[in-house]
């Protein structure tokens, strides 16, 4: 398999980069790819970039070939909306989430949540993600990396505008997520944290509009929730 790198700077349509520093240890230090060795670049704004790398000392650069309008992207679009986990299961559930298709994600700070973050550290750790999301990407094939918003509140983020669907997991439900009528628009998931939401958290969904769906009779954990969430949309609604 060819490795794929994204560039954070757009592409040209021909001709010889020099790549960032970053990627280019990647690739030559992590990966051992040698002067001569195939690549493929994208630069996340549609398609991809066949490349030949080329080592010249401490410099690495790319010869680009023809663009490739080829895209992956679903046509569900799905945000998935995460109640901070602890320890590595956000990077998990990042990762996953992107693999599966989901457009942009927003980690939401929710009253059970064990993980608290703000300021310096909310910042460092969303950029983290970010850098998670783009890895994903670079694995499965995307060309457009999802966003990782900033860390917000639950109740702020019910107050933003929604044109779409929104869909809380609650396991008192009664309906199931696949009951859920096809959504004419975007998606939002919702996702609570390990301790579940709390009963006033789900009536504020309710009353923002959040349509409460179920998984069926067995309570998961929050990072098995979301992904098991996304590939039965993906595969009702979008490309699976």
């Amino acid at each position: 398999m060819i490795s794929r790198f994204f560039c954070p700077v757009p592409l040209p349509r021909a001709g010889e980069i020099q790549l960032p520093e970053a990627l280019a240890h990647h690739a030559v230090r992590v990966l051992r790819l040698r002067d001569g060795d195939p690549l493929i670049l994208f630069d996340g704004g549609g398609g991809e970039v066949p490349a030949v790398l080329h080592v010249r000392g401490k410099q690495c650069f790319a010869a680009l070939e023809e663009h490739c309008a080829v895209e992956c992207e679903s046509p569900l679009p799905l945000v998935l909306v995460q109640a901070l986990a602890s320890g590595d299961k956000m990077d998990w559930i990042v990762q996953k989430a992107v693999e599966l298709g989901v457009s942009a994600l927003v980690p939401v700070q929710a009253e059970r949540s064990v993980l608290r973050l703000a300021g310096e550290r909310a910042a460092k750790r969303v950029e983290h993600w970010q850098q998670v999301a783009v890895s994903a990407c670079e694995q499965s094939g995307r060309n457009r990396v999802p966003a990782v918003a900033p860390i917000t509140g639950l109740r702020d983020f019910l107050a933003r505008p929604h044109d779409g669907v929104r869909l809380v997991l609650d396991p008192t439900a009664t309906k199931r997520l696949l009951d859920a009528e096809r959504p004419a628009g975007a998606v939002q998931l919702l996702i609570g944290p390990e301790g579940g939401w709390s009963d006033e958290e789900l009536a504020a969904c309710r009353s923002a509009g959040c349509r409460g769906v179920t998984l069926g009779p067995r309570v998961l954990r929050t990072e098995t929730a979301g992904i098991a969430a996304i590939a039965a949309l993906q595969a009702t609604w979008g490309d699976f």
